[in-house]
């Protein structure tokens, strides 16, 4: 015999989707501020991308005059020079070993002096890891797209999906263009890598919460898709933010307790597990139930 589902049609159930334009509101406050400053001022871009030559060294009797005035005595340019701590880094355009030998030459006897990396990364290269990128990102949207189109058996969860998945992807982008801004935060390889995986988080939550809404379909069909998608989301809600805390404490530790060299990286993927989070909730199914609700008018 077929088996029965218990009926839940009088049950009670918060209803969270009819907030929806309160969510979609949080979403813009955060995305048109950091769009416009995308737009406006792009993201500042490090050696990895625009090519040059990154130089760390020990020098705590060093100030940022004198480094600067070696590197001039030499004919060569410094972008920046970033003092934290007793460490310095600092960023030219390329140069080669010869001409970097004669700087350190100059500066080596100085007191706790002590090199730590000297890398040069072509023009070239860069143009080509951008273009990597876009390719990397656009790959990734369209599969991801297909696949839960597939799995679902309808377009509407892949569209959804991949407009959650673009709404966390700026965010981080928006944040970092406003830090490079305000606060001469470059963007490098290990950026990239931070967006890839934030991509991948913001969807595997996403299809958490659809996953729920095509099981609840299944079991209770008589009711509307809007109460369907309301105790999908709130049965699912608890299980997202407990697994998302456990990641954000571990990284909050990385972004408190790690070296410089990742510290942007990590707070890349703070922002986005935090906006995955949402965006999975708040944003991916609202949008299925606006889709469905236009759909039924129209037809």
């Amino acid at each position: 015999m077929p088996k029965k589902h218990k009926d839940i049609s009088n049950s009670k159930i918060y209803e969270p989707m009819r907030f929806w334009w309160v969510y979609f509101a949080i979403s813009l406050s955060v995305l048109i501020p950091g769009v416009s400053s995308l737009i406006k001022n792009g993201l500042k871009l490090g050696i990895d991308f625009t090519g040059g030559s990154s130089i760390s060294w020990i020098a705590p009797s060093l100030t940022k005059e004198s480094i600067v005035e070696a590197f001039e005595n030499q004919n060569i340019s410094v972008s920046s020079v970033t003092l934290q701590g007793e460490m310095t880094t600092i960023t030219t355009p390329p140069i080669d070993r010869n001409d970097y030998s004669q700087v350190l030459f100059k500066v080596k006897d100085s007191e706790g002096f002590k090199e730590l990396s000297f890398d040069t990364v072509g023009p070239s290269l860069g143009a080509e890891l951008i273009k990597k990128t876009f390719y990397g990102i656009a790959a990734a949207a369209s599969l991801i797209l297909l696949y839960v189109a597939y799995r679902f058996k309808n377009f509407k969860f892949g569209v959804s999906a991949i407009i959650a998945m673009l709404h966390d992807l700026f965010v981080v982008l928006g944040i970092f263009s406003l830090l490079g801004k305000y606060a001469h935060v470059e963007v490098d390889t290990l950026f990239v890598t931070a967006l890839l995986t934030i991509l991948s988080f913001s969807v595997h939550d996403t299809i958490v919460v659809f996953d729920r809404v095509r099981e609840i379909k299944k079991q209770h069909a008589y009711l509307t898709f809007e109460e369907i998608t309301n105790r999908a989301v709130v049965e699912t809600m608890a299980r997202s933010i407990n697994n998302s805390m456990t990641i954000i404490f571990m990284l909050l530790a990385m972004y408190l307790l790690g070296g410089t060299t990742i510290k942007w990286f990590i707070l890349a993927l703070l922002v986005g597990t935090a906006s995955g989070t949402y965006s999975s909730t708040f944003t991916a199914a609202p949008i299925l139930v606006i889709w469905e609700r236009l759909s039924k008018k129209l037809r």
